[in-house]
């Protein structure tokens, strides 16, 4: 039987490989112009509830077509950047 230890160096090694996952991921969702509902929920991970009502108050921009939703990607980013700071929660917003 062998014992591990994990060190200091471990432990950065790890996080910055784990970043790198992260930012491939948060990457590869980008790269698709035009999300559906069910993308951006899975994104922000907020329920269709929450998502409905920013939409109501004009804080995400979408389009509808043929009864669908969509979501530009470039569009939504610039809506998240543009929320007041200090909010924990998209939901806080519409309090």
């Amino acid at each position: 039987m062998t014992i591990d230890f994990l060190t200091r160096e471990d432990l950065e090694e790890f996080r910055s490989k784990l970043l790198i996952d992260i930012e491939g991921i948060i990457y590869n969702n980008k790269t698709k112009k035009w999300l559906k509902t069910q993308d951006v929920l899975a994104i922000l991970e907020i329920s269709e509830v929450t998502l409905q009502s920013l939409r109501n108050n004009g804080i995400i921009p979408f389009r509808k077509i043929g009864g669908i939703c969509y979501y530009h990607a470039d569009e939504l980013d610039q809506a998240l950047l543009s929320l007041p700071k200090g909010k924990k929660h998209l939901a806080e917003i519409l309090r």
